[in-house]
C-alpha cells in the first residue's frame, strides 16, 4: 500500500507540474506573438526559443511556437529586404556618380563584359609607356596591369610599391602575363586580380598622399616612381570597384533573404497540407 501511496503522489506531482509547464509556455507563447507584433523580431525569437528549451512537453505551445517562429522568420526577412534594397539603391547612385569620372572600353562585337579605366590610362593615352594600370570590370572584377616598355624583355612577373616611410606591400608571381615585340620595341603586360595582388591595391589607396615607388621584378629590376597622375587614376578605379563590391553583396543577401522567404512559405503550405 506504501508503495502504491508513492507513485500515486508522484503521477500527480508529474501532472501538476505538466499543467503548469504547458500555462507557462503559453504564456511565453503570447509574449512571443505580442514582440511580433511591435516588430521586435529578436525578442520573439528568444520568446519561442525559451518554450522548447524549458517546456520540452509543452506539446500545444511548442506546435503553435513552430508556427509562430515560420512567420517571425518571414517579417525578418521581409524587414531585411526593405534595409538592403535602400542600401543598394545609395551604392548604385554612388557608382554612377564615381563611373562618369571614368571611361568604360568595350567592344560589343566580342565582349560581353567592358572595363572602366581613368581616361588618363586609357591605351592610346600610354603608348610606349612603363606605368601601373587599374581596370575594374561591369560586375566588379578589379585588376592591376603592370606594363613594361623597353628595349629588351625584363620578364617582371610581380611588382613591390614602396612608400616614403619604408612599408610596402608585394605581389605573388602572377600567371597572366603577355610579351610582345613590336618595331624593335619590347612589352611586358603582367595583370594581378582583387584578392590575387598581395594587398598592393589597398596600399595604394591607403598611402596614397606618399610618394610611392613601383619595383618591376623579374629577370632583372626595374623601378618607376607612381606619378600622381597615376596615382589618382588607381585610387578612383579602386574606389569605383569597392562600390560595385559592395552592390554585388547587397544583391547577394537580397536573393539570399527571398529565398529564405520562399523556403518558409513552401514549408508552411507542406505543413498545412499534413505532408
Amino acid at each position: 500500500m506504501r508503495k502504491f501511496g508513492i507513485i500515486a503522489l508522484i503521477a500527480l506531482v508529474l501532472t501538476a507540474c505538466s499543467g503548469d509547464g504547458e500555462e507557462k509556455a503559453a504564456q511565453r507563447l503570447k509574449a512571443a506573438e505580442a514582440a511580433l507584433a511591435k516588430g521586435d523580431y529578436n525578442e520573439a525569437k528568444v520568446q519561442l526559443d525559451s518554450i522548447k528549451i524549458l517546456y520540452p512537453k509543452a506539446f500545444e505551445a511548442r506546435r503553435k511556437g513552430i508556427d509562430l517562429m515560420q512567420k517571425v522568420e518571414i517579417k525578418e526577412q521581409e524587414k531585411s529586404i526593405v534595409y538592403l534594397d535602400s542600401l543598394l539603391k545609395i551604392k548604385k547612385a554612388e557608382a554612377d556618380v564615381k563611373k562618369k569620372s571614368l571611361t568604360l572600353e568595350k567592344n560589343t562585337e566580342y565582349q560581353t563584359v567592358g572595363n572602366y579605366l581613368h581616361p588618363s590610362q586609357t591605351v592610346e593615352n600610354n603608348i610606349r609607356r612603363t606605368y601601373l594600370r587599374a581596370q575594374v570590370s561591369e560586375i566588379g572584377t578589379f585588376a592591376l596591369t603592370s606594363i613594361y616598355c623597353g628595349g629588351s624583355f625584363i620578364h617582371h612577373r610581380s611588382i613591390k610599391v614602396t612608400a616614403a616611410d619604408g612599408s610596402f606591400a608585394q605581389t605573388p608571381a602572377s600567371r597572366d602575363v603577355y610579351e610582345s615585340t613590336d618595331l624593335g620595341m619590347k612589352s611586358e603586360k603582367v595583370d594581378y586580380r582583387m584578392g590575387a595582388d598581395g594587398g598592393v591595391a589597398n596600399f595604394i589607396y591607403m598611402n596614397k598622399d606618399q610618394n610611392l615607388r613601383i619595383e618591376l621584378i623579374g629577370g632583372r629590376k626595374q623601378v618607376i616612381t607612381l606619378s600622381a597622375t597615376d596615382k589618382n587614376a588607381i585610387c578612383k578605379v579602386y574606389e569605383l570597384a569597392q562600390t560595385l563590391s559592395a552592390i554585388k553583396q547587397l544583391q547577394k543577401e537580397l536573393d539570399e533573404a527571398h529565398l529564405k522567404i520562399r523556403f518558409v512559405k513552401k514549408r508552411m503550405q507542406l505543413e498545412s497540407e499534413g505532408k
